[in-house]
């Protein structure tokens, strides 16, 4: 397999199309807004260094997704920039290159990029084939949150599909993990553990009210209004939570109650422009 550098390639050949043109363009920001259609003509122009091929074209010959895969793999390892090209032929071959990409998501001895990257094509190619390792992820906390947090985007996409996996390993879950699968089934409301675990993590974490109010107001379950409403009246209540938790109850049909804040709330006075006393 060749390791071509097709972004040296191409800050080569943009570089002759500035010497080229600088007569042409007043200003140099003219010259950069002319770049993506000067890529466009890059990957159509036969290149004397791909034989003849034009770059866009060159991956087209390939169809292989064990191979292709192979290839993306060897370019992260060698530190090249992994063509756009390759990738979008991975994405082309669609579910035909799920059981490869699985398979390097499933190598715990490749470097994460090269597992973030596999995530993001299974999702592109629309594959459930991990729903449920992803789901085991944000339950055991076995993997980085970089990896988590990928995977749990792929649950987002793959909607109602993933939803009863979701609900069935929510309980067993804790900590960020609960909070992400919260996340994503707070998008489909009707389920009462969904409302019950909300509340009780917005209960339990203070810090985290803010984002968890916003859960809870998608949620639509007005069962959470009295919890959200004291919260709002609390004078511990930060003023960038009030402004969430009160999005929230009106979200929910309820009424939020007035709250005077100034400048001893530190966020509400950078945003309104006190300036503290030296």
């Amino acid at each position: 397999m060749r390791l071509i550098d097709f972004d040296q390639h191409f800050s080569q050949y943009l570089s002759d199309w500035m010497e080229e043109n600088q007569d042409t363009f007043d200003t140099h920001d003219q010259m950069e807004e002319e770049a993506p259609a000067v890529y466009e003509r890059f990957l159509a122009t036969p290149a004397p260094w791909l034989d003849g091929q034009a770059p866009g074209e060159y991956f087209q010959q390939f169809s292989d997704p064990e191979e292709l895969v192979a290839w993306m793999e060897e370019y992260l390892s060698e530190g090249v920039h992994v063509p756009d090209m390759l990738l979008n032929r991975v994405a082309e071959l669609g579910l035909a290159a799920q059981d490869a990409l699985y398979h390097l998501l499933l190598n715990l001895d490749a470097p994460m990029e090269s597992r973030m990257l596999a995530i993001s094509l299974l999702r592109e190619i629309e594959s459930d084939k991990p729903m449920d390792l992803y789901i085991r992820w944000q339950v055991t906390g076995e993997e980085s949150p970089e990896i988590s947090d990928n995977a749990l985007e792929s649950l987002e996409e793959m909607g109602e599909e993933a939803i009863p996996a979701m609900l069935e390993a929510l309980p067993e879950a804790t900590g960020s993990g609960k909070e992400g699968l919260l996340s994503v089934l707070s998008r489909y409301p009707g389920y009462d553990i969904v409302t019950d675990e909300l509340m009780e993590l917005f209960a339990q974490n203070p810090g985290r009210r803010a984002i968890l109010a916003a859960y809870l107001g998608r949620n639509m379950d007005a069962r959470a209004l009295p919890l959200l409403m004291e919260a709002a009246e609390d004078d511990n209540t930060p003023y960038l939570d009030f402004i969430e938790i009160r999005n929230a109850i009106e979200e929910l049909g309820g009424d939020a109650p007035e709250r005077e804040f100034n400048e001893e709330d530190s966020a509400y006075a950078a945003l309104f422009g006190w300036e503290e006393e030296e």
